[in-house]
């Protein structure tokens, strides 16, 4: 038998929810967009060798995790996933249409999770054929975005040769180029 959320329980819980929604919204993304904003279709296609993915391969990659595991695992809409298409694909997909699709599947994201009730954070969930947690699902997801979009800025700078600027320095103090730093809260 559970017992009933404590109010802490539920502050931690949804400033963990609150934390993911930010970092994929207000941290990931804006570097992705950084770096595509630097190179051009081909390049985004660019793979070092056979066994390698492109950037374009990786987002695609992190829409559908992100879809299947929130969008879908959390939020129950249908998972269609086809997670080997995303890997599969060697079409020049254009820069603005992937970043509209990735665009995409982090606003459904983020809705998905602004309206996800965070005293569920516990409950079980089958996602990919296994049964895991919201939390467990959500801290995936972040993760996961994580690796990849180091993945993307790191094959951005060996194509380019350029510092992509993320944060400027006063002091010891980072602040965010791209954007004034947003509230966490939301």
């Amino acid at each position: 038998m559970t017992t009933p959320a404590t109010l802490s329980d539920r502050k931690v819980s949804a400033a963990f929810i609150s934390e993911a929604r930010y970092l994929l919204r207000e941290d990931y993304l804006p570097k992705i967009e950084r770096c595509l904003e630097q190179l051009s279709d081909e390049q985004v296609w660019w793979r070092a060798n056979i066994n390698s993915n492109s950037i374009g391969n990786l987002i695609l990659h992190i829409s559908g995790n992100a879809r299947q595991w929130i969008v879908c695992g959390l939020g129950g809409q249908p998972d269609d996933r086809k997670r080997d298409a995303e890997f599969a694909e060697r079409r020049v997909v254009p820069r603005d249409e992937l970043l509209a699709h990735l665009k995409k599947a982090v606003s459904d994201f983020d809705q998905t999770l602004e309206s996800f009730d965070s005293a569920r954070l516990l409950d079980q969930f089958q996602i990919q054929g296994t049964m895991t947690t919201a939390l467990a699902a959500i801290l995936h997801v972040t993760e996961h975005f994580s690796m990849h979009t180091g993945q993307i800025i790191l094959l951005t700078k060996l194509m380019t040769a350029s510092d992509l600027h993320f944060y400027e320095f006063e002091g010891d103090t980072p602040s965010q180029r791209w954007s004034s730093p947003p509230s966490r809260s939301s």
